[in-house]
């Protein structure tokens, strides 16, 4: 993608100002501005909302089980016809 340099902008200010003339033209700056600002508002609000969702842990932590817990759980299971 090419560079944009001063005589680009000159030229695409220049445009901006014969289409749209000097009276709106700033009205446009700023709606333009207002909408740019509300743009980075919503996606730093998602993107933070996404870290914080991401860094939670999503698995509970696992508790000790005390030992005699295990050794009743360990007898092997009657079957029933």
């Amino acid at each position: 993608m090419p560079n944009i340099g001063a005589p680009e902008l000159l030229l695409i200010a220049l445009v901006a100002l014969i289409v749209f003339g000097p009276r709106k033209l700033p009205e446009l700056g700023k709606s333009l501005g207002a909408g740019l600002r509300e743009f980075r508002k919503v996606t730093s609000s998602v993107t933070e909302e996404f870290k914080t969702t991401v860094d939670a842990p999503s698995i509970a932590p696992v508790q000790a089980v005390p030992a005699t817990a295990v050794a009743a759980r360990t007898e092997p299971a009657q079957h029933v016809s």
